[in-house]
């Protein structure tokens, strides 16, 4: 999927604040962790490897969480 399709397929709430950081410990911006769930990355290690987001703290885990599980409940509603 590209990272426009996987920003269509997010509830609005989910758009909100892309620039800003969803990983304030590394400073990766939300759509940075999109990018990467769009290009392959399905769990968050392979989200943490591509883009070391909840490599800290990991506070940010959870939200990364609902990203993956969003991305991937629309795709397999789209099948």
């Amino acid at each position: 999927m590209t990272p426009d399709e996987a920003l269509e397929k997010l509830p609005e709430i989910l758009k909100r604040n892309l620039d800003r950081n969803l990983c304030v410990c590394n400073e990766v911006p939300k759509l940075t962790v999109i990018n990467a769930i769009a290009q392959g990355a399905d769990t968050l290690e392979k989200v943490r490897a591509k883009t070391y987001a909840s490599d800290g703290n990991g506070c940010c885990a959870r939200q990364i969480d609902d990203l993956l599980e969003c991305l991937a409940g629309c795709d397999a509603m789209d099948k």
